[in-house]
């Protein structure tokens, strides 16, 4: 059994007996902001980040927490720390936040007291979540175009890291029973240009430049804005956010995804036409190496360890379908 606890609205409890009510308004609604991290050598990446971008999607949603961004980075501290023992020497942390609004207020007499946001900071370890990626960094992700098409910030502004997610949900099916190997979801949007997928955000190489989708319709990842804003620069490429089509991406010379869990993960393949040669790119290979350099991990050689040790744990891990940024 689990050793690892959850914070859970001022409390810490086993891992397990970590719920929400049945009336909690995340479960009513998907009514809930939240955010997933990970560590290089046990310290966070970019947390403070994670965690601003976490505090927008409250103020938009007007969920009334009470708790400052201040004390919340340390509740996270606070959660890495309790659950450090549970851990093994070479684990990496992954942060779960899940902020929702609370058991919805026709339920108060439920619960005998003023109702209040629900806040939840999980802590386990990074393998599980790339258990199923060692080998992308060899074969590459096929990317696949599906008819579910992103949902416009008119409807719901996917700039907000909410859990309101079916839409997503129902493009992983569609994708996952394709024919074909290491299929991925490639989202257009709704004038049918490139968004990102389901829980990555995407980019193509051509003539060296790095280019990437505007951050209109599409959830502003932490990872992609690391690679914009500082790996782009201190490698000297040259890094634009444009309106891209699929024949953009069928005549790049190379394309990769970008996600929190993995940093990045290299596209070979549109609905399983090459893009390129159909391997990892020089470009791309170049901006991951930049990353592991920077964080003083090997990225790659990291998750194809975690793909070996969870393999020889569990023969049945499931492929998750969400990886956020």
């Amino acid at each position: 059994m689990s050793k690892r606890l959850v914070y859970k609205n001022g409390k810490f409890v086993p891992e397990i007996e970590a719920t929400i009510s049945v009336y909690d308004s995340a479960l009513m609604f998907g009514d809930m902001v939240f955010e997933m991290t990970r560590s290089f050598n046990k310290k966070q990446f970019k947390l403070r980040e994670h965690l601003e971008r976490l505090y927008t999607g409250v103020k938009i949603l007007r969920i009334p927490l009470r708790l400052s961004i201040e004390e919340m980075e340390e509740i996270c501290y606070e959660t890495i720390r309790a659950n450090e023992p549970a851990f093994e020497p070479h684990d990496e942390h992954r942060l779960m936040i899940d902020i929702s609004r609370g058991p919805l207020g026709i339920y108060t007499p439920i619960f005998g007291e003023k109702t209040e946001p629900t806040v939840i900071v999980a802590d386990f370890p990074l393998k599980w979540t790339v258990s199923s990626m060692g080998k992308l960094f060899g074969k590459g992700i096929n990317a696949v175009i599906p008819s579910q098409r992103a949902i416009p910030a008119r409807f719901m502004d996917p700039k907000i890291k909410n859990r309101s997610r079916l839409y997503l949900q129902m493009a992983n099916i569609e994708v996952s029973v394709q024919k074909g190997d290491n299929n991925w979801v490639l989202l257009l949007d709704e004038d049918g240009f490139i968004a990102e997928g389901t829980g990555d955000n995407f980019f193509i190489v051509k003539n060296g430049t790095v280019i990437t989708p505007e951050g209109r319709n599409i959830l502003r990842g932490i990872s992609r804005q690391y690679i914009i804003d500082e790996l782009c620069p201190q490698l000297g490429t040259s890094c634009v956010e444009k309106n891209i089509e699929p024949y953009d991406v069928y005549t790049a010379d190379e394309a990769f995804m970008s996600g929190t869990p993995f940093c990045m993960l290299p596209v070979t393949s549109l609905n399983g036409e090459p893009i390129g040669d159909g391997h990892l790119g020089k470009v791309t290979k170049a901006l991951l190496g930049a990353w592991s350099d920077n964080v003083g991990i090997d990225i790659v050689q990291q998750i194809r360890d975690y793909s070996k040790e969870v393999k020889g744990l569990a023969q049945n891990i499931p492929t998750p379908y969400q990886f956020k940024k």
